[in-house]
């Protein structure tokens, strides 16, 4: 598969909510990091990949039916893939999260190592973390 490839499969997993399958799209070192400030926003930082993949495990467990990702866009450069994605998902709570993000992703040996996940960071925190 080509990085582009491999990148959309990332996203089709992370809809059929497949975290093992995401995880397994990873080198072992692999870095995710999620726009913000963390005194802001308890998402913000670095992850590897364990810890991201009990965010996202956390994170389907409050989602109704999923989050479903769709790839508007994606720019493929030597080791480095861009997309534009958005993505839809009803809370347990009743709050609907419909964000988009901008991700830079890096490849090494046809894995992703780094992650660069931006976002609209004042709807995550409206949607998840407001009381």
């Amino acid at each position: 598969m080509s990085n582009k490839e491999v990148a959309a499969e990332l996203f089709a997993r992370l809809t059929k909510r497949d975290i093992p399958g995401v995880l397994a799209l990873m080198t072992d070192d692999a870095v995710w990091r999620i726009a913000g400030k963390k005194e802001l926003s308890s998402s913000a930082g670095d992850y590897g990949k364990e810890r991201i993949g009990r965010l996202f495990n956390r994170m389907l467990s409050a989602l109704e039916n999923g989050l479903a990702m769709t790839v508007l866009s994606s720019i493929a450069e030597a080791d480095a893939v861009a997309m534009e994605v958005e993505s839809s998902g009803d809370l347990k709570n009743g709050r609907r999260y419909r964000q988009q993000y901008h991700f830079h992703i890096e490849f090494r040996d046809g894995k992703i190592a780094r992650v660069h996940e931006y976002l609209d960071t004042q709807h995550a925190f409206e949607v998840w973390l407001r009381p």
